[in-house]
Formats: C-alpha cells, sequence, structure tokens
C-alpha cells in the first residue's frame, strides 16, 4: 500500500551527545561512535542504523521525534562517519557490523532495543535478529531485504570507494546529494544537513570521510559469496519473530516488489508500506514519513509521550 499517514508531534530539537564505544575485529580494536539522543538513564533503546556510505546523522530529525520515548541511538559503522577505520579492510563486513552492534547494545547496558535500519543497516538488523536470544524487538527495514537487485548492487560498485576530492564543502554536499538523489525532494538544506557530516577538511581540499577500503569485500563478493548470504538472510529474517516492517521506495532499484511480497509472506510477523515517488532509499526527514516508523514503533495514535 501507499503510505499517508498522519505525522507525530515532534518537539523542539534536542541536542545530540557524542560517544565512542571500544570493538574489536580479528585485526585488533577499533572506536565506533555513535549519537544519543533522550534520556540516557531510559531503558527503552531505539538503535538506528545507516546505509554503505552514509553516518547515523542521517537519523537527527527521526531521532528528535523519538527522544521524549527512547533513548535514540545512532552510530557510524565502522569506517564511516567518526568511527575508525579498520586495519584489515577485509573485515568491513555484516558479520563484524553485527559483532559491533552487539558491544554497543552492552555498553547501552540494556537488554532489548527495537531497530530502525537503512539499507546495510537493515542487513544488519536482519543479521543480528536472526540471532537465538536477540536483543532486537521490532525491526523496521528501510528499502531493504534478503534479496538484492544486482543492477542497483551493480551501481553501488560504479562508485563505491572512487578517490574524490572537492574544493568547498558545498562541492562535496552537492555530489553527496547526486549520489542520494533517489532518497528522495529533498530541500538544498536538509542535503546540507544530511551531507555535511560525510565529509571533512584536509590540507584545504574536502573529502568524504569513510574509508574507500569498505569497497575490497564488497567487490570481491562472488555470486557464490552472495547465494549463501542472501540464504543466510532469509533464514534470519523468516527465524525472527518480533513485528517487522518492510518500507520500500516506490521507485527503489535495490528492493524488488516481488522480494517484498516474498518477505511478507515468509516472515512471521512481517508487514510492508511503500512510499510513493522515492527510490532508494527514503530519507525519513519528512513528518509523514517519521510517521511511518511512529506508528510502527509507538502504535496507531500514540503521541510518543
Amino acid at each position: 500500500m501507499t503510505a499517508t499517514p498522519s505525522a507525530p508531534f515532534i518537539a523542539a530539537k534536542p541536542e545530540p551527545r557524542q560517544r565512542f564505544v571500544q570493538c574489536a575485529s580479528p585485526g585488533g580494536l577499533h572506536r565506533m561512535a555513535y549519537t544519543e539522543w533522550g534520556d540516557p538513564a531510559n531503558p527503552r533503546v531505539l538503535l538506528c542504523v545507516h546505509g554503505l556510505t552514509r553516518s547515523g546523522r542521517d537519523f537527527d530529525r527521526l531521532a528528535a521525534a523519538f527522544a521524549n520515548t527512547y533513548r535514540v541511538v545512532c552510530p557510524d559503522v565502522v569506517g564511516r562517519g567518526l568511527s575508525s577505520w579498520l586495519n584489515v579492510p577485509n573485515y568491513y563486513t555484516v558479520p563484524q557490523y553485527v559483532s559491533d552492534m552487539v558491544t554497543l547494545i552492552a555498553r547501552l547496558d540494556v537488554e532489548k532495543v527495537d531497530w530502525f535500519g537503512t539499507s546495510m543497516g537493515g542487513l544488519i538488523g536482519m543479521g543480528l535478529a536472526g540471532l537465538p536470544d536477540t536483543p532486537i524487538q521490532k525491526l523496521l527495514l528501510n528499502d531493504v531485504g534478503p534479496h538484492l537487485e544486482p543492477g542497483a548492487v551493480g551501481r553501488i560498485g560504479d562508485y563505491l570507494g572512487k578517490p574524490v576530492r572537492f574544493e568547498t564543502l558545498q562541492q562535496g554536499i552537492d555530489y553527496a546529494a547526486l549520489l542520494a538523489q533517489s532518497f528522495g525532494p529533498l530541500t538544498s538544506g536538509e542535503w546540507r544537513e544530511i551531507n555535511t557530516p560525510l565529509l571533512h577538511e584536509r590540507d584545504g581540499a574536502w573529502y568524504f570521510r569513510y574509508d574507500p577500503r569498505i569497497a575490497q569485500p564488497f567487490t570481491a563478493t562472488t555470486d557464490e559469496m552472495a547465494a549463501a548470504g542472501e540464504a543466510a538472510l532469509w533464514g534470519a529474517l523468516t527465524a525472527f519473530q518480533g513485528p517487522v516492517l518492510v518500507v520500500r521506495g516506490e521507485q527503489s532499484d535495490l528492493l524488488s516488489r516481488e522480494t517484498t511480497a516474498k518477505m511478507v509472506a515468509q516472515g512471521r510477523a512481517v508487514s510492508s508500506v511503500e512510499i510513493a515517488g522515492v527510490g532508494h532509499a527514503p530519507a525519513f526527514m519528512s513528518a509523514e514519513q517519521i510517521g511511518i516508523a511512529h506508528r510502527f514503533f509507538l502504535g496507531a495514535g500514540a503521541d510518543g509521550s
């Protein structure tokens, strides 16, 4: 169905707290950055995990909308944003990211979390949700599923990890907006809001913060490896017993309607919604889109208070 939910009440925007947690990989230790919103003592936690080359600051508006009800935690997945880069790039994979999220949840000192995952963040969420004794209670998958359309994967591979240099911050913001134009019709101010955290200045020029070596395991994935990973994610989705909402952008080239329907059919408690006029992946910056998440996590008619 096409989403036309009522918007939730959004209070004055609170300020996030910037924090870090130490994680481990077989190649050594690394720090994962995360922003935290709301009462730090609130046991009700919403984890928001971003896409492949993005950052946790993509969720600032969503986090502000939920901060009265949740302690909202938005990590920069390792190799992105303010997080460390891995010593061994071969570990830029979903199993490592799942391990890091388990460490983060332990740092938060909670037993259960709700999960909002965009693209790669949804793959990480599925990986964790399918494990025995998973801490995930509710899972929102933003334009992603176990099966990824090959054309979209190829499109991403065309730009991933390629060296780019910008003379000004605005050039970088505009280029990132071009790569992410399918997020939806955002204003110039909204693009600046979510793309500025992706960039940093060095020696008088601007560069993306993400480690270009994240492309190495991405491009090294064989058809056999991709098939095994897809099978594992289908198994994770069917094993998860909590509610799942699959959000699909109407024009998405990564998540097909056929895959969405299969997820609804095979999962235990999976529903779906489609957002008109958007591709991969809905930005969840508008009140209408935030309303979709609000109704899923808090229930119809909840005001977040």
